[in-house]
This record gives C-alpha cells, sequence and structure tokens, in this order.
C-alpha cells in the first residue's frame, strides 16, 4: 500500500470486542443500514438504529434480537444537530458507552442539474454530508469516553468519481470524503489518534435507493449494473469497526473504476458518462417526484429486487477492463510523444 490508496494507514481498532460494544447506524430502516444491523446482531453487537421512519426501525430491531444482538431504536432526522446529539445519549444511558459509529443515513434527487428543484437539492445536502457533520460531532466525545472507537462513513464509489443526473448525491459523497481526511488529520495531530475515522466506498449496490429517489428525469430510475448485494458493504462495514482502514472499496466494479479514474480521469469521465446515461434509466416514464427526500418511506427492506441486474457483473467488468487497458495505453504513448517533443 502506499499513501492516497485506500486502505493506507490502519487506525486503532475497537476497544472491546464486537460481542461487547456499542454500535450506532443511522440510515438503518431499510438497505445498507439495516443489512449491517444484522450483520452486526449476528455477532452479538447492541446496535442503536437511526432513522426517520420508527415502524421499520423497530421492525429491523426484532429481527436484531432475533439473530442474537441488542437493539435499541431512536427514530432521528439527522439533520437536526440537537436530535443527533439526543441519539448519541441515548444510546450512552441505554448500553453506558459508544463503541463505533456509523454514518449510513443518505437521499437522492436525479434529474439535470439545472432542472432540479433548489429546495430538494438543499435537503440532500442536508442530510448526506451535513448528517455526516452533526453524526461525527456527535460521536466524537463518546467515543473519546469510550477510550476509542471506530466511526465509518458510507460515501460511495461517486465520492471519487462522477455520474450524471447525480450532482447533488456526487457532490454530498465528496463532500463527506473530505470530511472524514480532515477530520482524521486532526485527531492524529492532536493525539487523539484512538479514534479511526474510516470511509467505505461501495459499487451499485441492491437496495431500495433507486424506487425511493426524487426524480425529474422524467423515466424510471435503475441501477447501472453490475449490482452488488448490500450485504456486501455490510461486511465491508464490519471488518472496518474490526480492522480500521483509511478507505475501503466494496464490490470489485468501484475499486476498478476508482483505479481507472485516477490513472485517466478525463478519458474515464468521458466513458462513465456515456455508460451511465444509458444504463441508470429503464424504459418506463415517471412523473415528477420528490421521493424520500421529505417524507420516510423505509420498509425495513434490505434489497430493492434488482438481483437480475447483478448477472450483468462480468460483461461491464469486461468492457471497463478494456477502457482500463486503452487508457494505460494511451497514457504511454501520450507520454512518450511528450518526451520526443521536449528532446
Amino acid at each position: 500500500m502506499t499513501p492516497g490508496q485506500p486502505g493506507y494507514r490502519p487506525g486503532m481498532p475497537l476497544t472491546r470486542s464486537l460481542t461487547d460494544a456499542t454500535v450506532v447506524i443511522t440510515g438503518a430502516s431499510s438497505g445498507i443500514g439495516t443489512a449491517t444491523a444484522y450483520a452486526l446482531a449476528r455477532r452479538g453487537t447492541a446496535v442503536v438504529l437511526a432513522a426517520r421512519s420508527e415502524t421499520a426501525l423497530r421492525e429491523v430491531a426484532r429481527n436484531c434480537r432475533d439473530l442474537g444482538g441488542r437493539a435499541l431504536v431512536v427514530p432521528t432526522d439527522v439533520t437536526d444537530p440537537a436530535a443527533m446529539e439526543r441519539l448519541a445519549a441515548r444510546a450512552v444511558e441505554e448500553f453506558g458507552r459508544i463503541d463505533g459509529w456509523v454514518n449510513n443515513a443518505a437521499v437522492s434527487v436525479v434529474g439535470l442539474f439545472d432542472e432540479i428543484p433548489v429546495q430538494e437539492f438543499r435537503r440532500v445536502l442536508e442530510v448526506n454530508l451535513l448528517g455526516a457533520v452533526y453524526g461525527t460531532r456527535a460521536a466524537l466525545p463518546h467515543l473519546t469516553a469510550a477510550g476509542g472507537g471506530v466511526l465509518v462513513n458510507n460515501a460511495s464509489v461517486l465520492a471519487e468519481v462522477a455520474m450524471p443526473y447525480q450532482s447533488a448525491y456526487n457532490a454530498t459523497k465528496h463532500g463527506i470524503r473530505g470530511l472524514a481526511d480532515t477530520v482524521r488529520q486532526e485527531l492524529r495531530v492532536t493525539g487523539r489518534d484512538n479514534i479511526s475515522i474510516c470511509t467505505v466506498l461501495p459499487a451499485t449496490i441492491d437496495t431500495p435507493f433507486y424506487r425511493h429517489a426524487a426524480n425529474h428525469s422524467g423515466r424510471e430510475l435503475v441501477p447501472p449494473p453490475p449490482v452488488y448485494p448490500p450485504e456486501v458493504v455490510a461486511q465491508t462495514i464490519v471488518r472496518m469497526l474490526r480492522r480500521p482502514r483509511r478507505e475501503a472499496y466494496a464490490g470489485g466494479a468501484a475499486r476498478l473504476i476508482g483505479l481507472q479514474w485516477r490513472l485517466a480521469p478525463a478519458l474515464v469521465e468521458r466513458t462513465l458518462g456515456w455508460y451511465a446515461h444509458r444504463t441508470q434509466f429503464g424504459p418506463a416514464p415517471r412523473l415528477d417526484t420528490a421521493g424520500n427526500v421529505f417524507d420516510p418511506d423505509a420498509a425495513a427492506q434490505r434489497d430493492g429486487g434488482w438481483h437480475g441486474r447483478r448477472r450483468q457483473l462480468v460483461r461491464m467488468t469486461a468492457a471497463f477492463g478494456l477502457a482500463a487497458a486503452g487508457t494505460a495505453v494511451g497514457t504511454v504513448a501520450a507520454m512518450a510523444r511528450r518526451t520526443r517533443t521536449d528532446r
């Protein structure tokens, strides 16, 4: 590993085993949050479940207890900093401490940048980015009080690359990555390196996210393949809690795309834009909708029913593999031409 690569510089792990640990999860009422809660519950972890939908959270909590974990439901709007402080306080009141914290809550609005309603764009920023800010601020004092701990931000591979029609989401995920990097630096230089700040970068994940997103494209939103099950991200988060890493991809396509983007960003930006333009919309028309940006509609579902699109993994990976090879050849050729010119 070299500096700058995901996974470089491991941090301090939890100060106790997952069986004895308490972990707070935002966005726990569906998708990756629910899958993460179940993965931790199987290990006996006390999970504190936060989201806007109390009914969905209670169902997730029941399932966590059936799996062998302990669970506390705390309905929370992550855009309210006082509510996030109350979330942390309830976790400590119930279980005595906080050992891990997962900033996972997210919403999205899809459409051309200049056609997205401003109030929806703002709300995405508030939920995704400010939600992570408020979560981190609420978590740090309690992680310190516990003698150290791990905070994981679920950022998406779109923290490193970009896709058309996802301007608000892209902006927030880039911001989350920058926030994590800065807080990690500050903890280190102030001698608080017993707290690890980690970022997970998932590829496309099979969750209800695509049906819940606000949509102003006029078309049905579908996940661009390859699509991975949410358990892939959940297991990555669990590994980060046990063995913290600066960053980790979840899903092989995320790693491949990230590598290509670093190698030749202009070329891959065009390629990925072309690919996403053709694969993230289905044939069915859709009326404009604000989705779950303002109103919760979670139902404790881990997946979104996109299993069929997982089978396109090989085709897409091969295509991007060829693009990577072409990128490498083109880069070497350009460097050779530049060298000859300089002579």
